[in-house]
């Protein structure tokens, strides 16, 4: 199975659960496909974007795949209990996908580039199965662009330490910015590439708490053994950072911002 930094714990789905349902009015909102379309949903996980895309869009099918058999499961509860009936979930490898060429008019990704070791592969199977015209819309996230307050030396070592274990796996946490030369050098016409950024501060405490408490500490919680076991940071400091990560959900002054990148690329041919 393909590397996956952040694990498949029931923590980490429940991270996941929480990380969509915070960001689904910024990310995926405007996501909507016409009746009949048929949709690939490429690294669909524990499904938790898989409800959105599809109630999004009642009258198209999808088929939303995953490498992990334990996420997909995860992913076909959900849907089922959400009543959701236009998902068809299948294990498979976005590296060597079992469909036939230009079998879908549209192909959703959304956090899997970062997690790849190859993402042109994978774009260039994403193009295969693609019909001519077809559209992709790529979302991921950026790591190098998270700001909070108040910020401490330890928060950033720990932070970063998280970035240096993914990229020790081959992988990219700064991907966001790559996203255009990644989909144009696979061969693909940009049609539309925007940063979408949320900033939370006391204002808005459901919003700064969710941001900071349910999706980047937690995320960076499943890097701590790794960053340790390879000396990236030293027990004191980690400790520290995270707990000083935590602060920028207490009012008054505790604030967090994040980018993420969202492009939508026609297949040329």
């Amino acid at each position: 199975m393909a590397k996956y930094m952040h694990g498949y714990s029931d923590r980490e789905a429940e991270r996941l659960h929480d990380q969509s349902s915070i960001l689904r009015r910024l990310l995926h909102s405007d996501v909507a496909y016409p009746a009949g379309s048929r949709v690939l949903e490429a690294g669909c996980g524990v499904g938790a974007q898989t409800v959105a895309l599809a109630t999004n869009s009642p009258h198209a099918d999808f088929t939303s795949i995953d490498i992990s058999s334990e996420s997909l499961e995860r992913a076909r509860a959900l849907v089922e209990s959400e009543g959701v009936t236009n998902v068809y979930l299948q294990q498979a490898d976005v590296m060597d996908m079992p469909f036939d060429d230009g079998s879908f008019d549209h192909v959703f990704v959304c956090f899997l580039l970062e997690h790849l070791e190859n993402p042109l592969g994978a774009l260039s199977q994403i193009k295969r199965v693609l019909k001519k015209h077809g559209t992709v819309t790529a979302i991921e996230g950026d790591h190098g662009s998270c700001f909070w307050h108040p910020e401490t030396q330890e928060s950033r070592l720990a932070w970063h330490a998280m970035i240096r274990v993914q990229q020790n796996m081959g992988h990219d946490p700064l991907i966001g910015r790559r996203l255009y030369l990644l989909l144009s050098q696979a061969g693909f016409e940009v049609k539309d590439v925007v940063p979408l950024w949320a900033y939370a501060d006391s204002r808005n405490p459901e919003l700064v708490d969710g941001a900071v408490n349910r999706i980047l500490a937690p995320m960076m919680e499943t890097a701590r053994e790794e960053a340790l076991a390879q000396g990236l940071i030293d027990r004191v400091t980690w400790d520290k950072g995270i707990s000083d990560m935590r602060r920028a959900a207490l009012p008054p002054d505790g604030s967090v911002f994040y980018t993420w990148f969202k492009g939508v690329f026609i297949t040329r041919t």
